[in-house]
């Protein structure tokens, strides 16, 4: 019966699908996962290989906007995304260039990763939200 199936071998199977070695990109906001994916200043890169973190740096993230995101996701090779808010556009664009997305995501950078690799990463969809334009607003 599939509803019997513990948690932790479901999951198993899930990250299975990852590569030996892979990137990690949050969105980096002080220490905390950033909640604005087109605005981030500056992602935290982790390396993870054989489900073990062995390295996290701070990477400068690029211009502005979701074209310019995708760009750093196919540049610097990045699996997955783990971030805040993010358009749909973004989405689609992080996706096109190879990296699953992981939006809702609150709280330490840290903490995000190391659920992620433990497999039990608390994430919202519904983080998604439609094109707006591009008329941001700075403070």
């Amino acid at each position: 019966v599939y509803g019997s199936v513990p948690f932790t071998s479901y999951q198993y199977v899930e990250t299975s699908k990852w590569e030996v070695s892979m990137k990690i990109a949050v969105t980096y906001d002080r220490g905390n996962v950033g909640q604005h994916f087109g605005r981030t200043q500056f992602f935290k890169v982790f390396t993870v290989e054989e489900g073990n973190l062995v390295k996290g740096e701070l990477v400068p993230g690029g211009e502005h906007g979701h074209v310019a995101k995708a760009q750093f996701v196919k540049d610097n090779d990045i699996a997955v995304i783990i971030c805040g808010g993010i358009g749909q556009p973004a989405v689609a664009g992080v996706k096109a260039a190879g990296a699953e997305v992981y939006p809702g995501v609150t709280g330490s950078v840290d903490q995000a990763v190391q659920d992620f690799i433990a497999g039990h990463l608390k994430f919202n969809m519904d983080a998604i939200h439609a094109p707006h334009g591009e008329h941001h607003h700075h403070q």
